[in-house]
C-alpha cells in the first residue's frame, strides 16, 4: 500500500493511502481528515440522533404539534407519527456514502415508543453499521382548535328559515350536511380554523354557529345555490381585541323559498295545479292536467301567488279503469272508490295498471313518475 508522506497529528503513525482522496479534500480541510483510519474511527459516529423526543399529539383530532402549529397529518396511529418525528430528527455523517438504514418501532405503552434505528454506509472505503435507540414520548394535550370547540367558540351564525312556512327536516338535515361538507373541504385545504360548533333546532328553523364570517358566507350562499331562496347578514358587536378593535358577529339569515320541490300548488291561472319540481331561481314545474313545464314569471320568482295542494308524499296509488282519449282517462277515487274521469297528461302511460295521484281542492290528478329537484346534484 501506498504511503502519503505524512503522519497522523494524534497517534504519529504514518498515514496510508493518499490523503488527497480523502471526502472533503477538495475544499476546507476537516482537521479529522488528517487523522489516520484508526483514530478517526475510534471516535466515529455514523448517526447523530437525539437522545429522546417528545410528540405532542391532541387526543382529540389527532393533530401533531409541529414548530409553532399544530398540523393535521392523517396518521393512523401514532406509531406512525412516532416514525416520522425520528426519521425527521436523525443526522448522518457527511463523509458517509451508500447510506442504508431502516427504524423498527417497539411499543412499550400506550404513550412510550423505543425506535431501534439501524444504518449502515461506506466511510474512507470502509463498510460501516450502527445501531441508536431512540424513546419516543407521546404528550396529549388539546390542539387550539379543540380547545375552542369545547370552549364553544364561534364567530357567526348560519339560520336556516322559509318564506311563510317552516323549514321541513329534510331541508334542515340537507342546509346541516351542505355545512358539513363545506367545512370539510376547508379543512382539506389546511384551514385548521373551519369548523361548526354547534347545531341546533328551533322552532323556526336550524341555527348553526360557525366559527368565522367568511365561512358562515360561505355556507350561507351554498345552502341557497342549492336549495333556493336568499340570504341578508346582521352584524352585532360582541367585543374589542387586545388592540382595540371592534369584534363583530354575523348572523347569516337563509330565508328558502315559499314552496319546495315536491309540493303541488295551484297558480290559480285556469291551466290547473303544478308539480314543485324546482325552486332555485324561477319555480320550475310540471303542469298535472297536461304534462307540459311550468315556469313563473322573472317578477314572481320562486313565489309566484298560488294555493298549496299538498306534496307529492300524500300520493296514493289507484287503478286505471280505462283510457277514454289523449285528453281524459278513468281511474278509481281512492277514497270513494269511484270511476272517475280525469285529465290525461302526456307522461301517462296507457299500458299501466295503476298510477300515483293526489286529491285536493282542484279535484283529482295523477303525479308524474321520477324525482323532483333532478337538477340539483
Amino acid at each position: 500500500m501506498s504511503r502519503s508522506g505524512e503522519f497522523c497529528p494524534r497517534c504519529g503513525d504514518e498515514i496510508e493511502g493518499d490523503l488527497a482522496a480523502r471526502p472533503g479534500a477538495d475544499g476546507p480541510r476537516d482537521p479529522d481528515s488528517a487523522l489516520c483510519d484508526a483514530c478517526y474511527f475510534e471516535e466515529f459516529d455514523l448517526v447523530d440522533a437525539p437522545e429522546r423526543i417528545d410528540v405532542r399529539v391532541c387526543s382529540q383530532c389527532g393533530a401533531v404539534h409541529r414548530g409553532n402549529r399544530w398540523v393535521d397529518v392523517g396518521a393512523e396511529d401514532y406509531t406512525d407519527i412516532a416514525v416520522e418525528e425520528v426519521s425527521g430528527a436523525l443526522g448522518v455523517h457527511l463523509d458517509a456514502t451508500d447510506v442504508n438504514w431502516e427504524v423498527a418501532p417497539e411499543q412499550l405503552d400506550e404513550n412510550n415508543i423505543r425506535m431501534h434505528c439501524q444504518f449502515t454506509g461506506v466511510v474512507r472505503g470502509t463498510l460501516v453499521s450502527e445501531e441508536v435507540v431512540v424513546p419516543v414520548k407521546i404528550a396529549r394535550q388539546t390542539c387550539d382548535r379543540c380547545g375552542r370547540i369545547a370552549g364553544g367558540s364561534y364567530a357567526a351564525i348560519v339560520q336556516i328559515r322559509a318564506e311563510e312556512r317552516t323549514p321541513t327536516a329534510e331541508e334542515q338535515e340537507r342546509a346541516q350536511e351542505t355545512a358539513e361538507a363545506f367545512v370539510a373541504e376547508r379543512e382539506a385545504t389546511g384551514d385548521r380554523n373551519a369548523f361548526v360548533t354547534e347545531v341546533k333546532e328551533v322552532d323556526e328553523g336550524l341555527n348553526m354557529k360557525i366559527s368565522t364570517n367568511q365561512l358562515g358566507q360561505g355556507i350561507a350562499k351554498r345552502i341557497v345555490d342549492q336549495q333556493g331562496g336568499s340570504f341578508e347578514d346582521y352584524e352585532t358587536l360582541v367585543t374589542e381585541d387586545s388592540d382595540g378593535n371592534e369584534v363583530y358577529r354575523v348572523t347569516f339569515a337563509v330565508r328558502l323559498p315559499r314552496y319546495r320541490a315536491g309540493e303541488v300548488i295551484d297558480p290559480e291561472d285556469g291551466d290547473g295545479p303544478v308539480l314543485v319540481r324546482s325552486v332555485r331561481g324561477n319555480l320550475k314545474g310540471t303542469r298535472l292536467t297536461t304534462g307540459e313545464q311550468y315556469e313563473a314569471s322573472f317578477e314572481e320568482g320562486d313565489a309566484p301567488d298560488a294555493r298549496r295542494l299538498g306534496t307529492r308524499e300524500d300520493a296514493q296509488t289507484t287503478t286505471v279503469v280505462a283510457v277514454e282519449d289523449e285528453n281524459a282517462v278513468q281511474v278509481l277515487d281512492p277514497e270513494t272508490y269511484e270511476a272517475k274521469t280525469i285529465p290525461r297528461p302526456d307522461y301517462f302511460d296507457p299500458d299501466a295498471d295503476d298510477v300515483p295521484v293526489i286529491k285536493s281542492r282542484a279535484g283529482l290528478h295523477i303525479l308524474p313518475g321520477g324525482s323532483v329537484e333532478a337538477t340539483d346534484a
